[in-house]
């Protein structure tokens, strides 16, 4: 499928308690070619939406402030759900602050859409859902290379975890070991080969700086490929990871088709 038809083939669900803001937002999705447009106004009738019907191509787009939960609430509530961990999330919302986003950052969420945005950005949102429901083929790697590639993944944050794994699996890598911090991940690389570490920033015991450090000054694996993707803002900290030997940083949330990319580029090297 290919993102000039995937479009077409989503099915969004709107959560969003200003009649107007819903049909500011209705409108620009029809102008994108999504037809297929279900409105609710509160948290507990997105739930209930999704729980009473599996529909292909879905993806939720919710306001910040519901009148029951937060929008951070109801993407946690999907996460927990087996039924629709897996649900591309788009939040809409003029809020800025970190310690109000982090939530939405850590849950694998596709997007954050700021207030007030263009259609250009919503369309942007959307191709990052489609790219996220329908992934293209990796052109530049090899099958039969990716099965056999071992990755470690290093997140305090199930909800992350299981996201990545799944772009993971879609790319055709199977061999993932996870830990939840650094101390963790150590652990592992005591033990074991990885040909790739995915890790976050911040985590308890051992955050991502002190585990980049240890892997490019004391582990046996020091040349290892290592991704940080993270929702961390802070340009200082950022940059002492980079100093620390990180091979990519990648903002939370992210795209799909961005993960794709540093991947290829960082195995190619």
């Amino acid at each position: 499928m290919t993102l000039s038809t995937s479009l077409a083939d989503l099915s969004v669900l709107l959560v969003e308690p200003s009649a107007m803001q819903a049909a500011l937002v209705r409108r620009m999705l029809a102008k994108q070619g999504v037809s297929r447009i279900a409105v609710v106004d509160s948290g507990q009738a997105a739930l209930a939406a999704m729980t009473a019907a599996s529909d292909d191509g879905r993806v939720v787009i919710s306001s910040l402030y519901l009148p029951d939960m937060a929008g951070t609430d109801l993407v946690a509530a999907m996460r927990g759900d087996e039924r629709l961990e897996t649900v591309p999330f788009i939040l809409i919302s003029s809020e800025t602050r970190p310690q109000r986003l982090d939530a939405v950052r850590q849950s694998g969420a596709c997007s954050i859409v700021t207030k007030p945005f263009t259609e250009e950005q919503l369309e942007r949102a959307l191709f990052a859902a489609a790219d996220y429901l329908y992934p293209p083929p990796v052109d530049e790697l090899d099958p039969a290379d990716l099965e056999e590639l071992r990755v470690l993944l290093v997140d305090d944050s199930l909800a992350s975890r299981n996201h990545l794994r799944r772009l993971l699996g879609e790319l055709g890598i199977v061999r993932i070991t996870e830990a939840a911090n650094g101390r963790e991940a150590v652990a592992h690389m005591a033990e074991t080969m990885f040909d790739f570490v995915i890790t976050d920033y911040n985590m308890p015991d051992m955050d991502g700086r002190a585990l980049v450090e240890y892997i490019r000054t004391q582990s046996w694996q020091a040349e290892v490929p290592v991704l940080m993707v993270t929702s961390e803002q802070n340009m200082g900290r950022l940059a002492a990871v980079e100093r620390a030997g990180v091979s990519a940083i990648c903002d939370k949330p992210f795209e799909a088709s961005g993960i794709r990319r540093l991947l290829s580029e960082i195995l190619r090297r």
